[in-house]
């Protein structure tokens, strides 16, 4: 793709963040299927539901703008999965997997982070406004996410996976 102005910088990275969603579209389930804990298999089952609104909020801006939210695929999402799937490969004790399971899943959360910031920035200097809207509200539950993660990890997980319970 030819890029000559920062609307096309624009549009590269949002084809990126919705082929990454979509691919978390397909992980999530099974992330979900391994968690044991039940308030995390509960949160991968609502952030599903969350990322399926983020694709559709993704293809609201694509079309407004006219173009195709096909034709990128998110590298950085495919080795995040791809380590995600080596850990739920490991033989693990459950609340050791949940652990796991919460670290893979951050990692993806803070790549998206990053990734929603940068866009919803070049929406606002773009002077798209709509866009940067819809974006801040995927911003918004991208973070919350995380800090659901942070606190079950915090609370429970982590401390019965040391071994401290």
């Amino acid at each position: 793709m030819q890029m000559d102005d920062l609307q096309d910088l624009f549009v590269d990275q949002l084809k990126d963040l919705y082929n990454a969603e979509n691919q978390l579209i397909k992980a999530l389930p099974r992330m979900a299927k391994k968690a044991t804990n039940a308030d995390l298999k509960a949160a991968f089952e609502q952030h599903l539901e969350e990322t399926r609104g983020h694709a559709e909020k993704l293809e609201q801006i694509f079309e407004k703008l006219g173009s195709s939210p096909k034709g990128k695929k998110c590298k950085a999402m495919e080795g995040l999965i791809e380590e995600g799937k080596e850990a739920m490969e490991e033989d693990a004790e459950d609340d050791v997997m949940d652990a796991s399971l919460i670290a893979a899943a951050q990692r993806v959360e803070h790549y998206e982070i990053a990734g929603y910031g940068t866009v919803r920035s070049y929406a606002k200097l773009l002077g798209d406004n709509d866009s940067a809207r819809l974006l801040q509200q995927i911003l918004d539950e991208e973070g919350a996410t995380d800090k659901k993660l942070t606190g079950l990890a915090e609370s429970t997980i982590n401390v019965e996976a040391a071994g401290r319970t």
